[in-house]
């Protein structure tokens, strides 16, 4: 068996689309974590593969002490700089991880515990959905462009060592010339260890760009060490072609456990719990007969590819978790190898709310926002219609406007969620409180009163945005002394008569205002409202 590589690459870049999708959607802080969830996932297998390779390494220095052995022994200076570029690349991507921290943390030059914080459990970066620092320094000051030449400098360097070695001693080392040349160009198609070309199916001009603009430093840490994932593949892809080639044995995996990739965390009951599981640290020459692995005690059937897929329905609510245990047998030892993990998911039920914003009632006239909440209802696919009313907007966020008092009922439904209603009480607006100099009644001081120009129809405790206007009055003035005159106005400003009137207040005088009408928002015809009285003093 040799060391872990394409298979278990594939499916953790497959994860990080995935999250990378999520992300795009505006998901909670526990998607962000999930991203350092495969940032060390990543450095687990890196510290894995480097302790296998340094085993290997020691096992062919040993192999090569042997005299039947020394046409192999340029084996050993390839294993060496071939270990040597991809460490310098590691070293090179581990810097520009621990910049991109601290940019985003404190900014001091040193990465130190100040740059981190707890989140869910985790310790993770403080800076970490810092989307500034990413595109500033990996896309606008050429860090991103820096990395992606040092990337095709050690994918050129790594083949140009097992080129050179092939065409110098291969022969020495019983390879026929069309085997060598096999070898060379198979070499180049098999390690992971290259810059995707379809960014330039996109808009970006540039990889940098494609890859690292406005990513947040949560996304941008875990794509950063799966290049140096990639490199040690290409490692140890061609270690493990140097130990072939010298006869010895090909290193034995001794680390196995399983994975399980579930469509959703979250599911509603009734419906069916699906997931992709499969084994860590899988081998492409690991015969799934020789792999066992159970869920809660049953097995599972794993495919060809070391797949296997599991579905249960969810048939009540709450937390549950699933046990995986896996057995491997070791092909050339025998020896049986063990693991286990746990996944927990929940299950619940549809449930849907309206809730209005402001008050819980509708008012005639007005926007009267209101928010939607449907939980287990894909957002896509909420369906949201009214009766006695019309609703604006989109996404959890609507306006609903009405022209008629009564009952209202916002209908959601969709995504699996059965019509629910919710009723509503539609109201005309409140009446306002007409007021002249913030009084509605009582002495006021005769220069105070002939200064007034109009009415202020006061909303008062009135939350929504709404103005009422003077449809029209009558006014009794009583000069002191003398007989009531009556006039009629109409508008909020005082005019005409009235407002001459008004400017000759006097003390002793009095001013009544009667039959006010006003029109507010929603009205079809204007309604009565609190007249005045006032002596002037």
């Amino acid at each position: 068996m040799s060391i872990p590589k394409e298979p278990r690459q594939l499916m953790v870049n497959l994860m990080y689309l995935v999250l990378v999708a999520m992300l795009a959607l505006n998901v909670s802080a526990e998607i962000i974590n999930a991203f350092f969830t495969i940032d060390e996932g990543n450095q687990s297998t890196m510290n894995a593969v480097t302790t296998q390779l340094n085993d290997t390494q020691k096992g062919l220095d040993k192999l090569l002490e042997d005299p039947s052995k020394a046409r192999f022994r340029p084996l050993g200076d390839a294993v060496k700089e071939v270990r040597q570029a991809s460490n310098d690349l590691h070293t090179y991507i581990e810097d520009l991880r621990q910049l991109l921290i601290d940019e985003a943390g404190n900014g001091d030059g040193i990465t130190n515990e100040q740059d981190f914080t707890t989140s869910y459990g985790m310790v993770v970066p403080i800076g970490k959905k810092n989307k500034d620092v990413t595109t500033r320094l990996l896309v606008d000051q050429g860090k991103g462009a820096e990395l992606e030449a040092k990337i095709q400098e050690a994918r050129t360097r790594l083949i140009q060592i097992y080129t050179q070695l092939l065409q110098e001693h291969g022969t020495e080392m019983d390879l026929k010339p069309e085997e060598i040349q096999q070898r060379i160009a198979s070499i180049k198609n098999i390690i992971p260890l290259k810059i995707d070309e379809g960014w330039k199916e996109s808009e970006k001009k540039r990889w940098a760009e494609f890859k690292f603009k406005q990513m947040p430093l949560a996304a941008v840490l875990p794509l950063l060490s799966q290049i140096q994932t990639n490199a040690q593949s290409t490692e140890a892809t061609m270690v493990n072609h140097f130990v072939e080639m010298a006869g010895g044995k090909v290193i034995d995996v001794d680390q196995f456990f399983p994975i399980i990739n579930a469509e959703r965390s979250y599911v509603i009951k009734g419906e069916p719990f699906k997931a992709r599981i499969s084994l860590g640290a899988y081998s492409s020459q690991l015969d799934p007969k020789n792999v066992q692995i159970t869920v809660n005690g049953s097995p599972v059937r794993l495919g060809p590819d070391g797949l296997a897929d599991f579905s249960q329905i969810a048939q009540s609510t709450g937390s549950k978790r699933l046990v995986l245990e896996s057995k491997v047998t070791n092909p050339l030892t025998g020896k049986v190898l063990t693991g286990s993990t746990t996944y927990e998911y929940e299950v619940g039920v549809r449930s849907a709310s309206v809730a209005a914003d402001k008050m819980n009632v509708f008012y005639i006239g007005v926007d009267n926002p209101i928010t939607l909440s449907a939980a287990g209802v894909p957002s896509e696919q909420l369906k949201v219609r009214a009766e006695g009313a019309t609703i604006s907007g989109s996404g959890a966020r609507r306006n609903v406007r009405v022209n008629r008092p009564g009952k209202v009922k916002i209908i959601l439904s969709g995504g699996g969620l059965a019509p629910t209603t919710f009723e509503f009480r539609a109201k005309r607006i409140p009446n306002p409180e007409i007021k002249i100099a913030n009084k509605m009644d009582g002495t006021i001081r005769s220069a105070e009163f002939r200064v007034q120009q109009g009415f202020i129809p006061d909303m008062k405790d009135f939350v929504f945005d709404a103005r009422c206007n003077i449809q029209s009055y009558t006014l009794f003035y009583t000069p002191k002394g003398g007989d009531p005159i009556r006039v009629t106005g109409r508008g909020n400003r005082f005019s005409g008569e009235v407002d001459g009137y008004v400017k000759q207040a006097k003390a002793g005088d009095d001013y009544v205002f009667t039959e006010v009408k006003a029109k507010c928002p929603g009205d079809t015809h204007g309604r009565r409202v609190n007249g005045l009285a006032f002596k002037i003093r």
